[in-house]
């Protein structure tokens, strides 16, 4: 059916005036797929016999012409064939469950993005105050930077258009565009008059990892999210921590508020503290996601106890570290019961380059736990202040529709160990540094 469709983008005019032809086009490819289950047909990527029960019928097949048909004559505005299409597609995965989803090209340029660590922008942490959109932080070096524009500026106009009665999101999304194209903001300083300022826009770095001491004898990172150098920058901070003689007593890694991103980065940081043993393992219906991440000798700070924060956003590849490093008895787990996305996302090119994010395998940490739906249950309890006050509850993986189930446990391939560095880890004091330096 993709060939079918990405091979008729010559073809848009003669399908919009030729009213049956798309849903000839759609139900042909769909009798496709049906005469190809009946003949047990499958694909490399299914390891499971078909469901017999399941297939699609030749009324199963109008029907969905029918309403195809019905929305493109009676919906109360005009719409295109393509655009009742992706709904289609869409809507198909979004029942799936949560985190599987159709990616328009431009979304899949996004997302690719973000597993760099970068976007397209002008450097501005931005954020809705009063129906007003205000700068609440600048990147230093950044385009915005350059431009003059401090924390505080409110932007009043962006390419010519007036912020004030549109809606703020999408107002904040016109900051966003290719690399190299201009944006012209009109912006006014705490106090002074309007500016204007023609910006050209760049691929900004996301400063993703930071790093203070909380005392003479305690590090702490906090870590956002995970991008392909993740492990990287973590691993040269320790070095260059390690070169200025900096004697380390415990380190604290903040993983709160950090949703995950890519699975490798989080394993390699694990391996960084780990010296042998399971890290995690992937099961899933497809062969090639029966995958198991291993521990190699050697470690970044053999010896230092750490700490991992946690809260109720701290979720997938920050619950698959917590996870192995809890499991491995090499880190003290404090704050709330994470998130609870255990499930492993694949994103899969399509030729029309667009692409599909789907659920394809779940997470297991060393010891068998599934993290899906139960997240990871801290050896510290502690309960945060939310920082966000507009935050509406607590909302874990649990609470969304059609989240995957929590899988029966499977018999314990490892059990939970205990590493000689945490027998020392003082716990008392770095709680009190945490304080003092208001991170508790």
């Amino acid at each position: 059916m993709a060939a079918t469709m990405t091979q008729t983008d010559g073809q848009t005019h003669r399908m919009k005036t030729n009213g049956n032809r798309i849903i000839f086009v759609i139900l042909a490819s769909l009798a496709c797929i049906a005469t190809a289950h009946g003949q047990g047909e499958t694909t490399q990527e299914v390891s499971e016999p078909v469901n017999r029960s399941a297939q699609l019928t030749l009324d199963d097949l109008r029907t969905f012409t029918d309403v195809f048909n019905q929305a493109r004559k009676n919906y109360v505005e005009i719409v295109d064939d393509k655009t009742l299409l992706d709904a289609a597609i869409k809507g198909m995965l979004m029942e799936l469950d949560p985190h599987s989803s159709y990616l328009p090209a431009k979304d899949l340029e996004e997302l690719n993005d973000a597993s760099l660590g970068r976007y397209s922008g002008i450097g501005i942490d931005v954020h809705a105050v009063d129906g007003r959109i205000e700068v609440k932080a600048i990147i230093n070096g950044s385009p915005a930077d350059m431009a003059g524009m401090n924390p505080g500026d409110v932007i009043t106009s962006i390419d010519g258009r007036a912020v004030k009665g549109r809606p703020l999101p999408e107002a904040m999304d016109e900051l966003l565009g290719e690399p190299g194209s201009e944006v012209v903001l009109v912006f006014m300083p705490p106090g002074e008059k309007e500016r204007e300022a023609i910006i050209t826009r760049e691929y900004i770095k996301l400063p993703t990892l930071t790093f203070e001491m909380l005392d003479e004898a305690y590090g702490y990172f906090k870590l956002t999210q995970f991008h392909q150098s993740s492990a990287a920058d973590l691993e040269n901070s320790i070095a260059s921590i390690k070169s200025d003689g900096i004697a380390l007593q415990a380190l604290v890694i903040d993983l709160r508020g950090n949703p995950g991103g890519v699975l490798r980065q989080a394993v390699t940081i694990a391996d960084g503290f780990l010296e042998s043993g399971n890290i995690v393992s992937t099961r899933g219906r497809n062969a090639t996601m029966q995958l198991e991440f291993n521990a190699e000798p050697g470690q970044w700070l053999a010896g230092i106890p750490l700490m991992i924060l946690v809260d109720h956003r701290t979720a997938s590849a920050s619950e698959v570290l917590a996870g192995a490093l809890q499991d491995h008895g090499r880190a003290l787990i404090a704050g709330e019961r994470t998130f609870g996305k255990g499930s492993v996302q694949s994103v899969l090119p399509l030729r029309n380059g667009a692409g599909i994010k789907l659920t394809t395998a779940r997470y297991y940490t060393p010891s068998g736990r599934s993290i899906q739906a139960e997240g990871i249950e801290p050896d510290v309890l502690i309960e945060w202040e939310s920082e966000d006050p507009e935050e509406d509850g607590q909302v874990r993986e649990i609470d969304l529709e059609r989240h995957l189930d929590t899988e029966a446990q499977p018999e314990m391939t490892a059990t939970r160990q205990s590493d000689d560095s945490l027998e020392a880890f003082p716990l008392d004091q770095v709680l009190d540094a945490l304080r003092a330096a208001k991170l508790l």
